[in-house]
């Protein structure tokens, strides 16, 4: 709670941004009328420079802008009113950017080195994909998600094979078994 954790891991998943473009968000991204974020900047440490804020520049695809969950959007809310000024909307101990090295080392402490030890910010990421594709939302869609410009890297990446799928015996029912009952 110290490191305000719960509500980071809850925006990865209401997201599927990842742990660099989290942490840059501050509230003039943020459309608590329309329930949108705009994912444009991520947060780097720069050799020599430091934390440094920048816009996102892997592709295209990363410039975003995400519809919220209603859970998301509560969080928000109650988060405005604890910083009504601005500035990021998780920001360090001293209100300023967090360093993306610092917020993964908390997230390391927090979930220990014992049972949960596999879980870091990227396993919110495909946790995400997974929950959107277990929805029966596109390749497509859950890329646009994700921030991905080719719909095969989140297909290779983040969405595992589906082994057993009911559908495939009811549309080879539909196409080739209907007549077989006569």
């Amino acid at each position: 709670m110290r490191r305000d954790l719960p509500d980071l891991t809850r925006w990865f998943l209401a997201t599927g941004v990842r742990i660099g473009e989290a942490i840059a968000v501050d509230w003039e991204n943020i459309d608590l009328d329309n329930e949108l974020v705009n994912i444009d900047h991520k947060i780097m440490r720069a050799k020599g420079a430091g934390i440094q804020r920048v816009p996102r520049t892997k592709s295209t695809a990363g410039h975003r802008t995400l519809p919220l969950p209603l859970f998301a959007v509560r969080i928000l809310k109650r988060r405005k009113l604890a910083s009504p000024n601005g500035g990021p909307l998780f920001p360090d101990s001293d209100g300023g950017w967090r360093d993306p090295s610092n917020t993964s080392r908390d997230l390391r402490e927090a979930r220990g080195s014992g049972e949960f030890s596999w879980v870091t910010s990227h396993v919110f990421r495909k946790t995400c994909a997974t929950i959107l594709a277990e929805s029966e939302l596109s390749a497509r869609e859950i890329a646009d998600q994700l921030g991905h410009a080719k719909v095969s890297m989140t297909q290779d990446n983040y969405l595992g094979r589906r082994l057993t799928s009911r559908r495939t015996a009811e549309a080879l029912q539909v196409a080739v078994g209907r007549d077989l009952h006569r």
